[in-house]
């Protein structure tokens, strides 16, 4: 059986959600997202404070990392939402998107002509439905809802005022024209609930006629004749369907998932292909190769007392804010738990033309899969710190021809010593935060790292057994013009017809901050290349 569309979206994450909004409101194009999960009908997906219960379990993937070598061997937890609104639904909610020099070196120095800041900013501020800022910097009448904290935690007002007392300046605005200092983030939160891609794009287009959303459904391959792709092949319960499309095929799976549906397509290299008895339709040597990600080190204090969302663990506060939320729409619960952040310089102010470390603020511990917390019954904090742009590269492979498989993942974590180094600089600057005086009124002690850590050697043993992923797997199918390039400037798959791929995938290089608005403008600005309104 088959279906037929004009435009076929196979991934309803940050991107894909964009793109069906924006093409199905022309009324003559028949559009079909396809996502492997469910709706975001979980509560724990509208709550802000959800974020802390979904880094594993029912709305991810379940992946791992291969043993990192440069980590311990470790094989390192890889949080990849399988749920409509992909990463916006289940992530911190950090509204941040680099400096223009992250977009000016894309178009530069790395083949992605056209992606200047220049040229993409209008797509920011078309995004942006920002409730506080505004002028040449912000939008605010876009989709996208974006606030301020309602009610932050005291702890991270301690957080910034502690950061303010090592050196770093305060910053009101991690998006305007300078991004260095300390300050409380900006949040994808409207009306104390998360505004995620599903909930900005999707839940405003879903009653029109010419937009068929299909959940549940995973797609085993792009359908080609000749050079040309037509469709996608998915399964729905035990039936397979094929979901044709008159004008394009367009893949919105991810970092991750865009580049093992194109290999099990037939899209990739050769070599590779083959050696899982796949039929090339074109041997494109860069798809899943240039993986990058922000490699984030944890340290963790325990508290005097119960000043952070820890002690919301507690069945009788858990009760008691869950009722301030429901009947008042305020509280903890409003909180996105990462509250507080800083952009800063692992070798002093100015060192480099743009800060090379970021820095969350979590007032609670333990709260993501594989970050140490404190002794039961304390309450503790989280700082978190990476390296804004490393230069280890990793790889996303196939580990079979079967498409319910989960892929490969090496990100090749500290693959590159200035990596470790700068890293190790972040942990240094964490614990000179939280040694200063406006955190030690509530700190007890540092647990992780404790006191023992010391020399530049423990330093380095402690990035590489504490850190992990931070959720911003990028450029596995990289735009350019070189030979390991997949895509063009357009987004259009090279040596191909009808198929583009418009998600985080196609950065050329990552970006110097979260990566979620950065991957909405991709798709924002993927909208008007393909209703030819560039």
């Amino acid at each position: 059986m088959a279906q037929g569309f004009d435009y076929v979206i196979v991934g309803g994450g940050s991107a894909g959600c964009t793109l069906a909004a924006r093409l199905s409101e022309d009324p003559a194009a028949r559009v079909c997202l396809i996502e492997a999960g469910g709706r975001d009908s979980n509560p724990l997906i509208h709550m802000p404070v959800g974020f802390a219960k979904m880094t594993t379990g029912p709305l991810t993937w379940g992946l791992v990392t291969a043993p990192q070598k440069h980590a311990n061997n470790r094989e390192i937890p890889y949080a990849q939402a399988r749920v409509l609104g992909g990463g916006s639904s289940i992530n911190a909610e950090i509204f941040t998107r680099g400096v223009p020099a992250d977009y000016d070196r894309w178009a530069g120095g790395e083949g992605a002509e056209g992606w200047g800041f220049k040229d993409i900013q209008k797509y920011f501020l078309r995004s942006e439905g920002n409730s506080v800022l505004s002028g040449e910097w912000h939008g605010t009448d876009g989709p996208l809802g974006v606030s301020n904290a309602a009610y932050p935690n005291p702890l991270s007002r301690a957080f910034v005022q502690s950061c303010q007392e090592i050196g770093m300046p305060y910053s009101a605005d991690f998006n305007g024209a300078v991004q260095d200092g300390a300050g409380l983030f900006q949040t994808t939160i409207r009306g104390n609930r998360r505004c995620s891609a599903a909930v900005a794009y999707l839940r405003p287009a879903l009653n029109r006629t010419n937009l068929t959303v299909i959940t549940g459904a995973q797609v085993l391959r792009v359908v080609f004749e000749g050079r040309r792709a037509v469709g996608v092949e998915y399964a729905l319960g035990n039936s397979v369907t094929i979901a044709r499309a008159e004008a394009e095929v367009i893949v919105t799976s991810g970092a991750i998932g865009s580049p093992k549906l194109l290999m099990l397509s037939g899209v990739g290299p050769a070599a590779h292909l083959q050696s899982h008895g796949i039929t090339v339709v074109e041997d494109l040597p860069g798809v899943g190769q240039n993986l990058q990600d922000h490699f984030g080190i944890d340290i963790v204090a325990e508290l005097k007392g119960h000043d952070s969302l820890d002690k919301y663990n507690k069945p009788l506060w858990a009760a008691w804010a869950g009722l301030q939320y429901f009947l008042f729409n305020t509280g903890p619960v409003t909180s996105n738990v990462v509250e507080g952040g800083a952009f800063w310089y692992a070798d002093g102010a100015g060192s480099q033309p743009q800060p090379d470390l970021q820095f969350h603020f979590l007032c609670g511990a333990g709260a993501e899969a594989g970050v140490p917390s404190v002794p039961k019954g304390a309450s503790g904090i989280t700082l978190n710190s990476y390296t804004l742009r490393p230069k280890a590269r990793g790889s996303v492979t196939l580990r079979s021809a079967d498409p319910r498989a989960t892929p490969v993942v090496d990100p090749n974590f500290l693959g590159h010593p200035d990596d470790l180094r700068i890293s190790v600089e972040g942990v240094k600057i964490s614990r000179d935060i939280f040694s200063a005086p406006s955190l030690q009124k509530y700190v007890k002690d540092i647990r992780f790292p404790d006191q023992n850590v010391r020399t530049q050697a423990e330093y380095e043993a402690y990035a590489r057994q504490y850190g992990r992923t931070s959720y911003h797997p990028t450029c596995t199918c990289k735009m350019g013009s070189d030979a390991m390039a997949v895509v063009d400037p357009q987004l259009r798959v090279r040596g191909l017809d009808g198929i583009r791929i418009c998600d985080s995938s196609v950065m050329p290089s990552l970006i110097g901050s979260n990566t979620n608005a950065p991957t909405i403008m991709i798709a924002e600005r993927a909208s008007d290349m393909i209703r030819g309104n560039r």
